[in-house]
């Protein structure tokens, strides 16, 4: 088993932080498009938890973390009351929820690929599923709402791409056998930035070569 990076009510302080702020995304969506009550608590809960809770069956960590924590229940519901009542405020401020949501990319991508490897799971695998975990909610919210995911979208800023940077390098850090609380945040961290900067310079990954497709950009 790896050491315990940090305390565990700091861990645990990060991880609602990160589920709050992707709730707050799921029920922003929701109320794009005109969900009642219910399919926003449904849709902020799949976008906060989703990803964690794909990690943690794949793994057999049951009951999942989602299950057994109050705090992952009770953030979710309040985030999309929130988000109900005040979501012409919140959307004037969606430039901070962006960064917020970048910040818990990077940290769950790095929690993800350590709770995956300490359940027994190979280096690569473990970092794919600490991808799965940064980004699987955003897919469970796009898929719910009938829309494309967005990391699929060639036409949205990149967002698998620096969760896969974070989670390859704290699967390597945890091969050189260097993972502490210092370089795991610097992994955290250069996803983070990584996801800003996709954000500020409206970078995109590259499309299928010599694509000759006239199919329109969607909205």
């Amino acid at each position: 088993m790896l050491i315990d990076l940090f305390p565990p009510t700091v861990l645990h302080a990060l991880d609602i932080a990160g589920i709050f702020v992707f709730a707050i995304s799921g029920a922003l969506l929701a109320v794009r498009k005109n969900f009642d009550v219910f399919g926003i608590m449904v849709l902020a809960g799949a976008t906060a938890t989703g990803g964690g809770l794909i990690r943690d069956l794949i793994i057999g960590a049951v009951p999942p973390a989602a299950f057994t924590d109050l705090g992952y229940l009770v953030t979710p519901v309040v985030a999309a009351v929130l988000v109900m009542f005040l979501h012409p405020e919140v959307e004037r401020i969606n430039r901070a929820v962006g960064v917020f949501d970048a910040a818990g990319l990077g940290l769950f991508c790095v929690v993800g690929t350590t709770k995956a490897f300490e359940y027994g799971l190979g280096l690569p695998f473990a970092a794919v599923l600490g991808v799965v975990t940064a980004a699987g909610g955003g897919v469970v919210r796009d898929v719910l709402a009938n829309e494309v995911p967005s990391l699929l979208r060639w036409d949205r800023e990149i967002y698998a791409v620096p969760a896969i940077v974070g989670a390859s390098m704290c699967a390597l850090l945890i091969q050189a056998d260097a993972l502490n609380p210092v370089t795991s945040a610097l992994s955290a961290a250069t996803a983070f930035v990584l996801r800003l900067c996709a954000i500020r310079y409206g970078w995109r990954a590259p499309r299928a070569w010599h694509r000759r497709s006239a199919t329109a950009e969607e909205p």
